[in-house]
């Protein structure tokens, strides 16, 4: 029992022991829990107090900037108004100086608008008095005229009666006098003015001319419309017709050309009056002899090539053209239709070789006058540029000329010279008169063309022709291939004053209705003879 006892109170006691712990860690937990929570009110309280502080302080500090701003802008503004006080002061005070400066002008104006209207007065008061004595001299005038007329008059009847002839036979009487007399004093006074003008503007212009011609050579012509192909052998020719013609056959019709293979030894004759054909025709055909290979398909191959190339070429032409006379500032279109003048002739005349004589020409006889010499060469240059197309399009190579210097926007001077260089227009400056001489001078000298047998002899013809329809004239003679035309007259007819008017009628004719290179020298013969018979 008593162990039993002691086993139960040693338990009750362990379990005293723990209780007593939890109620102590609970008491513990409790009492921090009730600390923490003072701390944190307490800190809270802190904080609250703090925060106030600083906000009053904040308002303090703002109010106190707001104060130093509202200060500043208002001593700013101040300052401002100040300164727009002043201006506006500166600015009445210049327009009060303005508008007295203007008083004082206007005030001088009138004083001097006064003395005017002053001069004015006394003026149209000497002017009344001029007008007065001028209608008085007026009346005085007519009177004496009145006078005059009547004895005029009286006069005339007097005249009329003692010549037995009326005022109208009188007046044609006297007109046919001085009619007569009027006609040898022109021809005299012709006569007198040509000699003066040999003696000074024939020989400085002969000086300029020959000088300028002296500065200038160029080659004869000698294009022709046919070229010349040699043939290694003459069993090329076989090859060159072809089986049954083929070969012939496509050459003259992609080149347009005709090929001339006769009896002459290793060699093959292209003709064609289109100089451009005829050349891509020679060059294709010596390609084609050179390689040996000569069928249809292989000459348009050829052909296309050679066209290609000779298109290079003819720019090629046109910049040594400009090179060779220094002209700039091209449109390389324009270069192109130069370089075509390579292959158009006139009169067996190399036409881009003429323009550039023509050019070399117009720029030295610019210089001799003090002219433009880049514009005088330029228009040289393009004074024939039509025949580079004419071939192509209608119409003369002059109205073609003018179109193409149009499109390209040349000068109004150059595009006048190419159309009055055969007269066909009146030129408007000193250029175009330069360039129509010195195409003159490029055809006409020694070897230039190669005239046509039926041309010349038209030209010759029509020169007489207009001499021999000239009232006195006898007969005319053309000399010198044309250039002199000699005037044989009738003695009985025309004397020597009138011989001279004569000769100023022939140029003038044919001046005005025909076309040619260079001048015509108008030569009147007035011969008479007496014969007799000795018997």
């Amino acid at each position: 029992m008593d162990e039993d006892l002691n086993k139960y109170l040693n338990i009750n006691s362990r379990n005293g022991g723990v209780m007593n712990n939890i109620a102590f860690s609970i008491l513990l937990y409790i009492i921090g829990l009730t600390s923490g929570l003072g701390l944190m009110i307490i800190i809270a309280h802190m904080k609250k107090n703090n925060a106030s502080l600083e906000a009053i302080k904040i308002i303090e500090e703002a109010k106190e900037s707001a104060e130093n701003t509202r200060k500043q802008l208002i001593k700013d503004t101040k300052s401002e108004l100040e300164q727009i006080k002043k201006e506006e002061m500166n600015f009445v005070k210049e327009k009060k100086d303005e508008i007295k400066m203007s008083e004082e002008r206007l005030l001088q104006r009138e004083a001097s608008m006064d003395k005017r209207d002053e001069l004015y007065q006394k003026r149209e008061t000497l002017l009344d008095e001029k007008e007065e004595k001028i209608n008085t001299k007026t009346n005085e005038i007519q009177e004496e005229k009145s006078k005059v007329e009547e004895i005029k008059k009286e006069q005339s009847e007097i005249l009329q009666k003692i010549s037995e002839m009326t005022k109208e036979e009188a007046r044609k009487t006297l007109f046919e006098e001085v009619k007569q007399s009027m006609t040898k004093q022109i021809g005299q006074y012709i006569k007198e003015q040509e000699m003066e003008a040999k003696l000074t503007a024939d020989k400085k212009a002969k000086d300029m001319l020959i000088s300028s011609m002296q500065r200038y050579a160029a080659d004869i012509a000698s294009d022709q419309t046919v070229t010349v192909i040699s043939l290694p052998n003459d069993d090329m020719k076989g090859r060159i017709i072809g089986r049954e013609g083929r070969n012939i056959r496509t050459i003259e019709a992609i080149t347009g050309v005709d090929l001339i293979i006769d009896d002459t030894p290793e060699a093959v004759v292209v003709s064609s009056f289109d100089p451009l054909r005829r050349e891509i025709a020679r060059i294709t055909l010596e390609t084609l002899i050179k390689d040996g290979r000569i069928h249809p398909t292989r000459i348009e191959e050829v052909y296309d090539k050679v066209s290609k190339d000779m298109k290079q070429k003819i720019i090629e032409y046109g910049n040594d053209a400009l090179f060779e006379l220094g002209i700039t500032r091209v449109d390389p279109s324009l270069v192109e239709i130069i370089g075509r003048l390579h292959f158009r002739t006139s009169y067996g005349q190399n036409a881009l070789q003429h323009s550039i004589e023509v050019a070399q020409l117009s720029g030295v006889i610019a210089s001799e006058l003090s002219e433009d010499v880049g514009l005088a060469k330029r228009a040289g240059l393009l004074h024939d540029i039509g025949k580079a197309i004419d071939h192509d399009i209608e119409g003369s190579h002059v109205e073609l000329g003018i179109n193409i210097a149009k499109k390209f926007h040349e000068n109004e001077t150059i595009t006048n010279a190419i159309a009055s260089h055969h007269g066909d227009v009146e030129a408007t400056s000193f250029i175009s008169n330069i360039v129509a001489i010195a195409d003159s001078l490029s055809a006409s000298r020694p070897g230039a063309r190669n005239d046509s047998l039926e041309n010349y002899i038209q030209r010759l013809s029509q020169l007489e022709e207009v001499g021999n329809n000239i009232d006195g004239v006898e007969k005319a003679y053309a000399l010198q291939a044309g250039r002199e035309l000699r005037v044989l007259v009738k003695p009985e007819e025309i004397d020597d004053i009138s011989a001279h008017k004569i000769a100023r009628d022939v140029k003038e004719r044919i001046e005005a209705t025909m076309k040619y290179p260079g001048t015509i020298k108008i030569t009147v013969v007035r011969e008479t003879r007496a014969e007799e018979e000795a018997k």
